[in-house]
């Protein structure tokens, strides 16, 4: 994978053999990423395949009844998270800018899951306390500036054993180097220091696409 920045993460290579052993993505899902790339400008920011099915595997051993997603985009990744949810669950998910939503919406409404994917407009921080639930998986993928905020808004409503995904903590390597301190990469740097000292849970970053943190609450 080559960022968007041209710094190659990982081996095209590689992604393409792991792809070639992966199941494959639904046809709604292929759909969604084939209309992503070809006509939205911030494309990179789809989780894509390989993230995607990772996320599905995730949400199928956990089995879901609640799951709160931080940054819909165009629906790809909530509807992976939806393969797992448990008869009767349900999935919120947060999207500031209304075109991504409306965009996500239409695939959601062509979807299995129509009747269980809550899709909320509007900032983050002031929809995640209107959200009453003790969540079973948190995915966060929104503005990097708000990871930390977002992080000790949704802790203390993840169950013991539940699980929070933070995607990007790499942010395109920029986190490797500490002279950069544009606002970004500044403030993945400082969400995954906050979560190394986060004693409560338990945590294990890995090397897929941009990074991911997985952090289980014990």
């Amino acid at each position: 994978m080559v960022d968007i920045c041209g710094m190659e993460l990982i081996s095209a290579a590689l992604e393409a053999y792991a792809g070639k052993y992966s199941s494959p993505e639904p046809a709604l899902l292929s759909t969604i990423a084939k209309q992503t790339q070809e006509a939205h400008p911030r494309a990179h920011m789809l989780s894509g395949h390989l993230q995607g099915r990772l996320l599905s595997v995730l949400s199928k051993l956990i089995q879901p009844r609640y799951v709160l997603e931080i940054g819909t985009f165009t629906g790809y990744s909530a509807l992976c998270l939806c393969e797992g949810l448990v008869p009767g669950g349900e999935l919120h998910t947060i999207e500031c800018r209304e075109a991504d939503a409306k965009t996500a919406d239409t695939h959601f409404q062509n979807s299995d899951y129509r009747q269980q994917i809550h899709l909320h407009i509007g900032q983050a921080a002031e929809l995640i306390p209107q959200l009453d639930y003790l969540w079973d998986i948190i995915f966060i993928d929104a503005d990097k500036t708000g990871y930390s905020d977002y992080y000790d808004q949704v802790i203390p409503r993840l169950r013991k054993g539940g699980l929070l995904i933070a995607d990007n903590i790499f942010f395109h390597g920029e986190v490797l180097d500490e002279k950069n301190q544009n606002k970004n990469p500044a403030a993945i740097r400082a969400f995954n220091e906050k979560i190394l000292q986060d004693h409560s849970v338990e945590k294990v970053v890995l090397t897929v696409r941009d990074g991911l943190m997985l952090v289980v609450k014990k």
